[in-house]
């Protein structure tokens, strides 16, 4: 028994030791930052790096300023452009990637390159394909559309290349899922003269719903938080910025650029606060869709 017991701390103690440094990277990188944010949103920022509380000053002048406004409807307007087309479509491509054809290993790997791919890298072509005077796709459809400093249209054409961008982990997630079905289930519908568009919709759909809820999810975050993209697709001496900045954005040009981080703070508090009621409605909502029983 005391062997046993001896061998039971020295498990439980060289676990503790190895996710240690998770916990300590989580600690530092994360929990301790966020409470920093929370009590900097209440503070002002003053010279030297000091901070005077404030109490909600930062938010009173937050919900007044009319840019935080537009920086939150453009953020929504970037999940709505984004979200539904881009899971629709990854969950096509996961579909297709599933179906018996040559080459499908090389397929996954084409679809998932751009998420290795560096983002500099990818705005840089895309601002090129784009542009408005020597773009490739001005040239290919014989027009002079202002992709990219029109204020109507900017946050579209990053939506496009955020879909673009996204669209390869998300079929590789969803195609994950879709391995996991019982070929038994799609056999006995073949049996009873089901089509193959039923089979997608009675079986692949419910069985696949726990997956696709997961790529939602992380989908509506990234979305909500863009920054990078719409920081290297649109500069700030774009006329059109203030029809493309997003919440991350406006965080980063109120903390790095006008130094004032206790205002920025408070955006990120908003933005998390945005955030989970979003993933609290869904968790809600996915009682009414998502099929957990195998």
């Amino acid at each position: 028994m005391k062997s046993t017991s001896k061998l039971g701390r020295d498990g439980r103690f060289w676990g503790l030791v190895m996710v240690a440094p998770t916990i300590l990277g989580l600690m530092i990188l994360n929990i301790i930052p966020f409470f920093q944010t929370i009590y900097m949103s209440f503070s002002k920022t003053k010279a030297f790096g000091a901070y005077q509380f404030c109490g909600l000053e930062n938010y009173l002048e937050m919900f007044r300023n009319a840019e935080f406004w537009k920086a939150n409807w453009n953020s929504i307007y970037f999940c709505i452009l984004t979200v539904p087309v881009g899971v629709f479509l990854a969950l096509i491509v996961a579909v297709l990637l599933n179906a018996k054809i040559k080459g499908k290993t090389a397929f996954r790997a084409i679809f998932f390159l751009p998420m290795v791919v560096a983002p500099a890298a990818v705005a840089m072509v895309w601002k090129w394909i784009f542009n408005a005077e020597y773009g490739i796709l001005n040239q290919v459809l014989g027009t002079n559309i202002r992709w990219l400093t029109d204020p109507k249209i900017v946050l579209v054409t990053c939506a496009i290349v955020s879909i673009w961008s996204s669209i390869g982990y998300d079929a590789v997630l969803l195609l994950s899922g879709i391995q996991n079905i019982s070929q038994s289930l799609y056999e006995a519908a073949e049996l009873d003269g089901a089509s193959k568009i039923r089979q997608f919709f009675s079986i692949t759909l419910p069985m696949v719903s726990p997956t696709l809820f997961v790529v939602l999810i992380m989908r509506l975050m990234a979305s909500l938080k863009v920054y990078d993209l719409i920081y290297m697709m649109v500069e700030q001496t774009n006329p059109a910025l203030t029809s493309a900045q997003s919440l991350m954005y406006l965080f980063y040009r109120e903390s790095f650029v006008a130094g004032n981080k206790g205002y920025a703070s408070a955006i990120v508090v908003w933005t998390v606060l945005l955030i989970g009621l979003v993933t609290l409605v869904q968790f809600i909502g996915q009682k009414k869709w998502v099929n957990y029983e195998v």
